[in-house]
């Protein structure tokens, strides 16, 4: 007997084959028959008429940071709600283990990090997961069982580096005692089911006390090591961040990258690639990485989401403003010198100045400061801004868009949220886009979900590419989006029997509405533990969510199961030739 069948729905399996209409039946958390509509003849316990509605394959997210958010949040909204079954954690060099047994100080050093570089909560970071791990294998058992998504995870350099070195993991090198001892430690991880190695040398990276994070001091020799070791285990993988990413890598960058694939014969993953037109030498530069690869016999993937992210910005509280360069030591004084510099004409040239160099790469974009729109505010003084663009205030005003800025900020105490309209929203960069997702080697994702929480909610990206590719630009065919979203990241992490529906494998699947589907705008929401806000977005039109084979969402809401499994690599991955 099949547990569910779902009726004459239109099957967009994830190979991009034409869509085609069928039954669906599942058993055993399996898709046991994919049959034309009704010959069907097994009975079910459960059936739903599909009629007009798409099912395709769970979604895969490749890059999240969902390592804590699980422990609160096993449905890891809102990705489950827009579809997203299985997710990577464990990225850009940051886990919340291993922790050293005899240095109960590391796990607060751990969670002042999170909170710094990947911009969590903190009071969430202390009361919502139990930290009762020491080994990676403790706590991956430590969320067995008792999530509602599939999640595999990288094991973080930094955590290595801080168990074996301490302190001195902060600026300090190993000896070789303690590098084979930090071999050993990823060993263990990857035993145990971590999926490989991630790395972070990006200058944007610091830990709680404001110093460069444990790995950013790893010299190559380390990196080759390490990624030597994930060599040695079945179905893992490589994922790093270096400054480069963020504009354009140095020649210095792509060797390491080339060599760290090649070292480990695994493919390696970097995020994000941004696309822009007005910067045309960009993609190009950056997939001479992965170019380099294949002819060394390894691959680097690059990662680059097929929207467009709002983030917020705020000059009362850290977010991608302090890391243009020159600009942290201002936004980092207490509230009423940070007001009375930024109030100073020539703090403000230099700090343009600082902002428009090409020492600020990709933050440059930020500069434009007469299209920010001036979101949340909190005076009198600016009552009946919010929504309005900061280029129309100031000439009403006189004066030019920053100092404008400045002192509509300055009346909330710096708690204006501040959202910059993108640069890149023109067709030629839309265009750009659309040429460059059809190379091998590029990949959507990079959504960094569970991260940020507060200043951006890149995990609406499936619902909105899917809409847009329906009703919108129509970049590329719902077959081919399907694709992008689900087989091609399930191919590369070496997923078993998961991107596709296709009897036997297993049944995470979405249901939704091809007329509807979409993402709602993001809002702030106070939800987390501690009552912390974040920002969400509702799903449209997305019908039901089941991850193997058990129902998890329906009409955007959850079901309280929690059929997820923690993926481990060699058991629920294979590996992924790089020759």
């Amino acid at each position: 007997m099949l547990d569910h069948l779902i009726r004459g729905a239109t099957v967009v399996d994830g190979t991009g084959a034409p869509a085609y209409v069928a039954d669906v039946g599942i058993r055993a958390g399996r898709i046991a028959v994919v049959a034309a509509p009704g010959t069907v003849d097994e009975p079910a316990r459960s059936t739903e008429n599909a009629e007009g509605l798409v099912l395709a394959p769970g979604f895969v997210d490749p890059h999240t940071h969902y390592d804590a958010q699980l422990f609160w949040d096993p449905y890891a909204t809102p990705s489950l709600n827009h579809g997203v079954t299985t997710v990577a954690g464990g990225n850009c060099g940051f886990t919340l283990a291993p922790l050293h047994p005899d240095r109960p100080e590391d796990a607060d050093y751990t969670r002042r990090m999170m909170s710094k570089v990947e911009g969590m909560s903190l009071v969430a970071l202390e009361e919502g997961a139990p930290w009762n791990w020491h080994t990676f294998g403790e706590y991956l058992d430590a969320l067995e069982g008792r999530i509602a998504v599939n999640a595999g995870f990288m094991v973080g350099h930094c955590a290595l580096r801080r168990h074996v070195l301490g302190a001195d993991a902060v600026g300090g090198q190993p000896t070789e005692r303690q590098m084979e001892r930090m071999v050993q430690l990823l060993h263990d991880a990857m035993d145990a089911g971590a999926w490989g190695l991630s790395t972070t040398q990006s200058s944007t990276h610091s830990d709680g006390d404001g110093q460069p994070v444990a790995s950013r001091h790893a010299t190559p020799a380390e990196l080759i090591a390490l990624s030597r070791a994930v060599g040695e285990h079945e179905g893992t993988q490589l994922e790093a961040i270096v400054a480069g990413c963020l504009d354009q890598f140095t020649d210095a960058e792509i060797n390491l990258f080339v060599e760290m694939t090649t070292a480990a014969g695994r493919p390696l993953n970097w995020n994000v690639l941004t696309i822009d037109a007005a910067v045309p030498e960009r993609v190009p530069r950056q997939l001479r990485a992965s170019e380099r690869a294949r002819q060394a016999g390894g691959r680097i993937v690059a990662l680059t989401m097929p929207i467009l992210t709002p983030m917020n910005m705020s000059l009362g509280t850290f977010c991608a403003l302090n890391l243009i360069p020159g600009w942290g030591d201002i936004l980092a004084l207490p509230v009423p010198a940070r007001i009375e510099k930024l109030r100073d004409p020539d703090v403000r040239a230099e700090m343009l100045r600082r902002a428009d160099s090409k020492e600020a790469g990709v933050f440059r974009r930020l500069a434009d400061f007469e299209r920010y729109v001036i979101g949340d505010t909190y005076s009198a003084a600016n009552e009946g801004l919010s929504g309005r663009v900061v280029r129309d205030i100031a000439a009403e005003r006189g004066q030019d868009p920053f100092h404008c800025l400045v002192e509509i900020c300055a009346n909330d105490g710096l708690r204006t949220v501040l959202w910059p309209m993108p640069s890149d929203n023109d067709p030629a960069s839309w265009e750009l886009r659309q040429r460059t997702w059809q190379h091998e080697d590029v990949l959507l994702g990079g959504s960094d979900a569970g991260a940020h929480l507060d200043r951006m909610c890149g995990a609406p990206y499936t619902t909105r590419f899917i809409g847009d590719c329906l009703r919108g630009r129509k970049l590329v065919s719902l077959e081919r989006a399907v694709r992008m979203l689900t087989d091609d990241p399930a191919q590369l992490f070496g997923l078993r029997e998961r991107g596709r529906i296709e009897e036997g494998f297993h049944a995470d699947l979405v249901l939704f509405d091809p007329e509807r589907i979409a993402a709602g705008p993001a809002t702030l929401v106070h939800d987390l533990p501690g009552d912390s806000p974040r920002l969400d977005a509702k799903a449209i039109g997305v019908v039901s969510v089941r991850v193997n084979g058990v129902e998890t969402i329906r009409d955007d809401q959850v079901t309280g199961a929690v059929p997820g499994t923690v993926l481990r690599s060699g058991r629920d991955t294979r590996t992924v030739a790089t020759k």
